[in-house]
């Protein structure tokens, strides 16, 4: 008689540890014959952060002083750990890994855990994939632990503790000899629990629950259940970053100014409700244009400010758009964001209007189509009482204003180096020529004593202190001039509006 009800396969579970990835990183790229070590600095003290097994055969073990390991091994080679790319590795590796199963997850910083549950015949069984998988990995030049079981425990504890596979429904089988350690459980635990005689898993199930709850918590409990599959333990995969990229392939190719403005219109809209739906905004979009030769034409756009409007990024196309070859025609066209930021939540009010900003960062990005959006550059206050260093130049389009000017004596709008006029004394002189021109004194105001930071080398203030003067001039100038009492002279270093 056929049953209706269809019973849901047993989840299997593929544990990945890779003991050697920091090492094996490195030696794919530059292959060492002999011991090799990667590095880390704990404790002020540089310790054994990962090595390979001509290192391990040498005697040398993870956590070790490096010092030590160097009188060990004096023929021992070494680099410096680098955790941003071990991680960048083990993103590559999941991703890889997605040719087995759709469920891939993170297992700390050294290993991944699969959900194989009904994939794998398509590779001919659980021995097959496994060899499959191995084979690769191998070639690829990774030494890979696996474990396969029906929990993530037991994978776990398999891939780190035995190297094996529990048959199905049947972890106890497979798990009872493996040490407590195998329950990703603390080290004070493990150490406890040795010390009263349990030191494999098998022990621990025959022994009473009670007293270990009372004893342990409901931690140790709970990662025993979880590798029996008593108590069930999700895996959760990553999220595949979003593409903010839209692609569009016509029946008939398009050359017209206006026909390529349309369809990146429409190209547009679509991207921008991405990168609304995700709060970003992009920064530089490129946008290719193929066309019927084969031959593609790509136009990037550098934005001011990170922008998600349509509306206000169309016309900012118009110029690259018009100065495009579009030979016998064009077939398809993809526009991509290169480069997304975040874009804040903002308060909405029908008082404030940033009408005038969203004109100037159009502007600048019109601007910096043209001569570079690192070319165009404001004035931004600077931690320093020298006149010199008081501002800094920075990018327009990567930088916002600063109302932190927070001078209390006025300063030239035109500063250059200092040139040497004559006079004597403090005072300054009543008639003196600067740049070819005779000047007379009309009204002086200072002096305003700037010292030099002594914390800085700066050639241009050997000569001590100044004293800065406001001089106008009777023929119309209004100069900035000091006076160094240390080494008497006067210089002129500055002109106000």
């Amino acid at each position: 008689m056929f049953d209706g009800h269809r019973q849901s396969p047993t989840r299997r579970i593929v544990s990945l540890w890779f003991p050697r990835l920091a090492s094996e990183r490195v030696l794919r790229r530059r292959a060492v014959a002999g011991p090799f070590a990667i590095t880390i600095k704990e404790k002020n003290a540089d310790r054994i952060y990962c090595l390979n097994a001509e290192a391990e055969q040498a005697g040398l073990c993870r956590g070790m002083p490096f010092s030590d390991a160097r009188a060990f091994c004096c023929e021992l080679e070494s680099r410096v750990a680098n955790t941003y790319a071990d991680h960048h590795m083990l993103l590559m590796l999941r991703r890889w890994a997605l040719r087995y199963c759709p469920w891939v997850g993170l297992e700390g910083h050294d290993g991944l855990t699969l959900d194989v549950t009904g994939s794998a015949h398509l590779f001919g069984g659980e021995a097959l994939l496994l060899a499959d998988l191995r084979g690769r990995l191998a070639r690829a030049g990774f030494s890979v632990c696996v474990g396969l079981g029906d929990t993530r425990g037991a994978a776990w504890a398999l891939a780190r503790h035995g190297e094996g596979v529990a048959p199905p429904n049947q972890p106890l089988e497979a798990l009872s000899q493996l040490p407590v350690a195998a329950l990703r459980i603390e080290t004070k635990t493990d150490v406890a629990l040795q010390r009263l005689g349990l030191r494999t898993i098998g022990a621990l199930v025959n022994a009473a629950r009670p007293p270990l709850a009372r004893r342990f918590g409901k931690d140790l409990l709970m990662r025993l259940d979880q590798a029996l599959g008593v108590q069930p333990e999700e895996i959760t995969p990553l999220a595949e970053p979003p593409q903010y990229a839209v692609r569009m392939t016509l029946p008939e190719p398009i050359g017209f100014y206006a026909d390529v403005m349309a369809g990146t219109e429409r190209l547009l809209a679509q991207l921008c409700a991405k990168l609304a739906a995700h709060d970003v905004g992009a920064r530089v979009l490129c946008l290719s244009l193929r066309r019927v030769d084969g031959a593609p034409q790509d136009i990037e756009l550098r934005l001011a400010r990170p922008l998600q409007d349509a509306a206000r990024i169309l016309p900012l196309f118009q110029r690259g758009i018009g100065a495009v070859d579009a030979g016998f025609g064009i077939d398809q066209l993809r526009l991509s964001a290169r480069s997304i930021e975040k874009i804040p939540a903002q308060q909405l009010s029908h008082m404030a209007s940033s009408g005038r900003k969203d004109q100037l960062d159009d502007l600048l990005t019109r601007l910096g189509a043209r001569i570079g959006l690192e070319n165009i550059q404001r004035f931004l206050p600077a931690d320093s009482h020298i006149p010199e260093r008081g501002f800094i130049l920075a990018a327009a389009a990567f930088s916002e204003p600063s109302q932190a000017w927070t001078r209390t004596q006025p300063r030239p709008l035109c500063l250059f180096s200092p040139e040497a006029i004559v006079g004597h004394g403090p005072n300054p002189p009543k008639r003196f020529r600067w740049r070819r021109m005779l000047l007379t004194t009309g009204r002086a105001v200072g002096p305003e004593r700037i010292m030099p930071e002594w914390w800085l080398e700066d050639e241009n203030w050997r000569s001590g202190l100044r004293d800065y003067w406001c001089v106008d001039t009777c023929e119309g100038r209004r100069l900035w001039l000091f006076y160094t009492p240390q080494n008497p002279a006067w210089f002129v270093q500055g002109e106000f509006a």
